[in-house]
């Protein structure tokens, strides 16, 4: 079981600011702007590139439920940033779909 999936079934803990039925949000542990929560989808996803189309669905209950923990968080008037890192290259360190929800403060451009 991966670590996000034992955070889902309350093994391990985190800070968690959102939950419905299909998603969760929780903060990030090694934040890196004021504001960093991560949004999962509750039924385990790899990585986009192991997404199906049937997963669509999933995956827009994960980019809704980000914009509501923004808004929640106060960041949504001020402009926020929503990063999905995909595969070890890009940045992705736990194997389980999850988008960073980013604000708080004046992201730059180009990141990375």
């Amino acid at each position: 079981m991966c670590l996000f999936c034992k955070i889902i079934a309350r093994e391990i803990p985190g800070t968690i600011v959102y939950e419905d039925d299909d998603v969760l949000a929780f903060e990030d542990i090694r934040p890196v702007a004021p504001t960093h929560t991560l949004v999962i989808p509750k039924r385990h996803i790899a990585s986009i590139d192991e997404a199906k189309p049937e997963d669509a669905e999933l995956l827009g209950k994960v980019l809704l439920a980000a914009s509501k923990v923004a808004k929640q968080a106060g960041i949504q008037e001020g402009g926020w940033r929503l990063v999905i890192n995909n595969g070890a290259n890009a940045g992705q360190t736990v194997f389980h779909i999850h988008a960073h929800v980013l604000g708080g403060r004046g992201m730059q451009w180009p990141p990375g």
